[in-house]
């Protein structure tokens, strides 16, 4: 509970959760914000970082066996779903996370996005079933 506290409130102060700002970070034709940059390098840096130290340890501080992702192949799904991520961010300004950020904040266009989200996954649910 408190990560996701935390997480949120990083979401807010680096104006994530703000579409007008996520998408003048990402149209490059038009006044280019720069400063989402900054909080994306840094989110790098720390999952590189704690991904090290996972790999480096046995158990995690929960003492529970470490399990980390093996599968690293590039398929057609995996592309075909990063690019659907990246046309839905570069539409409406939102990805997951910040989305239900900004629909707890009031913001009227998350409905939408989080709506969809979930369809999908709903749906991708039933496709493993």
């Amino acid at each position: 509970m408190l990560a996701c506290l935390i997480f949120g409130l990083g979401l807010m102060l680096s104006g994530m959760d703000n579409p007008a700002k996520v998408l003048g970070f990402l149209d490059l034709a038009s006044t280019l914000d720069p400063s989402l940059a900054f909080v994306m390098i840094g989110a790098i840096a720390i999952g590189t970082l704690t991904f090290f130290i996972a790999r480096c340890r046995q158990r995690t501080f929960l003492d529970q066996p470490t399990q980390l992702p093996v599968n690293a192949a590039v398929t057609p799904r995996l592309v075909l779903g990063s690019a659907a991520f990246g046309i839905g961010w570069g539409l409406t300004g939102f990805c997951p996370g910040p989305s239900l950020v900004a629909l707890g904040a009031g913001y009227s266009k998350a409905v939408g996005f989080v709506a969809a989200m979930l369809v999908f996954e709903i749906l991708e649910r039933m496709r493993r079933n």
